[in-house]
């Protein structure tokens, strides 16, 4: 059975591009092309692809509008074709949050090393988003806040206008104070992960005891937007994690892009170190890594959840944390954009409970 695809983008050189990078696997089928947004819904409602690739900067209509309108009349997978700067990254976060499933940077050098190479990882994530099938967004951000009512939601004292004030209580505090098992939550996951990470986040209170470390697949280039976004939509306070910072109560850390995060003890606190790592190793940052690293700090007392995403990359690490006595947990299939690292947790005999996404932010809370 083909994969049934709409090639949507301003440019006839690179639809051209892509559908020769299609043609080599005769499981793909181009169905269709489209020169902006607005032909994008009309072909979507007439060919009905299996999945979608689309631009976002075009004429008449841009893709995060054309998404948008797709996902409300004719939902289907969606990839985003992206540009590796800041205002790319922005426009790909409003983009997935339209409902997009998943991007891919549109200058094919960021991901491969030849067009060969760059062909293969297109079809592999195509072919990953296709077999989903339509994604229905779950709801976060402000209307997943206003509808949670029983712990406090008034903002929180390390959460200001942007500005990091340091929270007065020390990591070495909360371990003392803790009357529950966990001194660290850690969350890895990597396809539908922005939009799974917002929901998560949106549920946790502003007097979270704990802090938090966030490890998403994503370049360089998205990650200081994307903490920001996870800020603006939490009552905690969401950073992108930088060499020397102190984990503390209350704050959740992005591991940036390009980079691996690792922790370790500096006196009574814990602190991120991020370094550039093994170039060998295809994930930067990589959940294992990071896990691995949480596990050698905190044994035995981490709260661990691998959420949706392609690959197994976390099912080592979260063997690690497993084996010193913490806790793993993972989203369950339904749920997932792509069932990846979580069906590696959960084949592994790693998980101790399976969650839909919907219930993980309020599952965190109730354990901690």
């Amino acid at each position: 059975m083909s994969v049934r695809v709409l090639i949507v983008d301003d440019s006839s050189f690179f639809q051209r591009q892509i559908a020769k990078m299609l043609a080599a696997d005769k499981e793909f089928e181009v169905v269709g092309t489209a020169l902006n947004g607005a032909e994008a819904v009309e072909k979507a409602a007439s060919v009905r692809p299996d999945v979608i690739t689309m631009d976002v900067e075009m004429p008449v209509m841009d893709g995060i509008a054309a998404t948008r309108k797709i996902m409300a009349t004719h939902p289907v997978p969606i990839l985003m074709f992206s540009s590796l700067t800041v205002a790319g990254a922005k426009s790909t976060l409003s983009a997935l949050d339209a409902g997009a499933v998943d991007f891919i940077p549109k200058r094919f050098e960021e991901i491969a090393r030849n067009l060969d190479e760059a062909g293969k990882v297109l079809r592999d994530r195509l072919r990953a988003i296709a077999k989903k099938g339509a994604y229905k967004k779950p709801a976060v951000a402000a209307a997943a806040v206003a509808a949670r009512a029983p712990v406090p939601r008034t903002a929180s004292p390390a959460k200001t206008a942007g500005a990091f004030e340091r929270p007065s209580a020390t990591v070495a505090a909360v371990k003392s104070a803790s009357s529950g098992k966990y001194h660290v939550v850690a969350i890895g996951t990597s396809t539908g992960g922005p939009v799974a990470l917002q929901n998560v986040l949106s549920k946790i209170p502003a007097d979270f005891p704990l802090p938090i470390l966030l490890i998403q697949h994503m370049p360089g280039t998205f990650t200081p937007a994307f903490a920001e976004r996870l800020n603006q939509i939490s009552a905690i306070k969401v950073k992108e994690a930088a060499t020397g910072d102190i984990l503390f109560p209350g704050v959740a850390y992005l591991a940036p892009g390009g980079k691996q995060m690792l922790v370790s003890m500096r006196g009574d606190n814990v602190v991120i170190r991020v370094e550039d790592g093994d170039p060998t190793l295809l994930y930067k940052p990589s959940v294992d890594v990071a896990f691995s690293s949480i596990a050698g700090v905190f044994p035995g007392r981490v709260l661990t959840i691998v959420l949706t995403g392609m690959g197994a990359d976390g099912r080592e690490g979260a063997r690690k944390l497993k084996q010193g006595g913490s806790t793993v947990w993972a989203q369950d299939e339904a749920s997932c954009v792509v069932y990846g690292m979580p069906a590696a947790i959960v084949s592994a005999g790693l998980a101790d409970r399976v969650f839909p996404l919907g219930e993980v932010g309020d599952a965190i809370v109730a354990a901690v």
